[in-house]
């Protein structure tokens, strides 16, 4: 009988061991999540609001309980997982307020009598989610799947299986019916019989680009509905116009929250050479000052990496690249799954930590002479997550946004996700949309109807 047992990054220690449910235990789960869903999408949506109010009330009420388990289990900031549960409440509010209007009939003028469009749920979705964000990533799906009326199905990552049961439990404790929300324990290699399970109407996953390569392809073959949220290497482009103290704070946390482990951080800075020399400076000064240490203290900020072997690839990328000519201006040192924080400078297009995203706590610096180069250095990437853009003319930085081939640009701010803001990427960072009204539509069906 397969089992995982989680492991402390930080003191190295068990947590737990879970058993992994047995072939004919998902198949269990899933006929039950799909008998549930043909009652679920009969609720008005109003009872589904008070449901999505009371799990948003849950989280807010034992923020503290899921934040330590999830410290636990990937070593990230307690401050920090305090925060993502309290954004997961907010996701839920959102949903549980706009998720009518964002899917009311679309009345369309034709030679009808009455013609619309209508938004109905596609039945049981299944959601493949990483461990960097082990609560805000599966509640961005969570939320405005099970308010369009469908039901989820979580496949997390082997190391955070605790915090997918309490997600499991916060639905349970707010008062959603048996089998709305479901996890099941298994490994990596038991997805793809899952997604072929005719149950399984969609698929949604945010991982890495071989992950989504190897979903997409299976979901493919059974003609079934995906979205992608994959990996991504953010430029932060700074201009010499811009408030160099209030974008080197905003810079530092594009990179080093969450330890760096995050698909949206500000992995390449781009430095406009006037100012690269005293920007540098300061930034190094600034990245000197945070604190790393146990991840349950309070004033931590640089917590480990969730796992040792991720440690030592950032540190692989870090050796290669000062073997390629880089410059190590802070850090580079690694001590178990710990990775100093750290600052690289001279980084060229052809090195390792500008060609390859870095998923830890490294800052790759490289300078232009003027915005066209940074454009150019900024796309010359095969991912397409989103760019932050520095400088006071916030009107010359809007009128040059198309020019960057990304889901998102952001002025004079880090990129995040917003539930009122879609989320999504172009190029190796996916394709679709979580969040906003456009993200609660990805799994519905868009069905015409026509009366004359």
């Amino acid at each position: 009988m397969a089992k995982t047992t989680s492991i402390n990054p930080y003191s190295g220690k068990e947590i737990e061991t879970y058993r992994e449910h047995t072939k004919k235990e998902v198949s269990e789960i899933l006929e039950k999540a799909n008998k549930r869903f043909y009652k679920w999408r009969e609720t008005s949506f109003a009872e589904r609001k008070e449901l999505m109010l009371a799990a948003a009330s849950e989280l807010k009420k034992n923020k503290q309980e899921y934040a330590r388990t999830m410290t636990a289990e990937i070593g990230k900031p307690i401050t920090q997982s305090i925060a993502e549960i309290e954004k997961c409440a907010w996701v839920c509010e959102y949903y549980a307020e706009e998720a009518k209007n964002h899917l009311q009939n679309e009345t369309v003028e034709t030679d009808a009598q009455k013609s619309y469009t209508k938004y109905e749920p596609l039945g049981v979705v299944l959601a493949v989610m990483p461990w960097n964000y082990p609560f805000w990533q599966v509640f961005r799906f969570a939320a405005p799947a099970l308010m369009a009326g469908n039901i989820g199905v979580l496949k997390h990552a082997s190391n955070v299986f605790g915090s997918a049961l309490n997600i499991e439990k916060v639905f349970k404790r707010a008062g959603f019916p048996e089998n709305c929300f479901t996890t099941v324990l298994v490994g990596s290699n038991k997805i793809e019989a899952i997604i072929e399970n005719p149950i399984v109407k969609a698929v949604t996953l945010t991982g890495s680009g071989p992950a989504g390569s190897a979903v997409a392809k299976t979901a493919g073959k059974h003609i079934k509905k995906t979205v992608l949220e994959l990996g991504g290497n953010n430029a932060l482009v700074v201009l010499k116009d811009c408030d160099i103290e209030k974008t080197i704070e905003t810079c530092v946390q594009a990179r080093f929250q969450n330890t760096g482990q995050s698909c949206i951080a500000g992995k390449r800075l781009l430095l406009e050479k006037s100012i690269a020399e005293e920007f540098t400076k300061k930034l190094l000064l600034k990245v000197r000052e945070l604190k790393s240490g146990d991840p349950m203290d309070e004033q931590t900020y640089i917590g480990t990496l969730a796992r040792e072997d991720l440690a030592s690839e950032l540190e692989d990328q870090v050796t290669k690249s000062i073997d390629q000519g880089a410059k190590l201006l802070l850090g580079g040192k690694r001590q178990g799954a710990y990775f100093e924080p750290t600052v690289l400078g001279d980084v060229t297009p052809k090195m390792t930590v500008f060609k390859e995203e870095t998923f830890g706590p490294a800052l790759a610096i490289t300078t232009f002479e003027d915005v066209d180069k940074a454009i150019e250095l900024s796309n010359d990437s095969k991912f397409g997550l989103g760019v932050s853009i520095f400088t006071k003319d916030t009107h010359a930085a809007e009128k040059i946004a198309y020019r960057f081939d990304e889901g998102a640009v952001f002025i004079n701010e880090l990129v995040k996700s917003d539930p009122r803001l879609p989320f999504g990427g172009v190029k190796e960072s996916g394709y679709g949309r979580e969040l906003s009204k456009h993200g609660i539509r990805e799994f519905v069906n868009r069905k015409t109807v026509y009366i004359k």
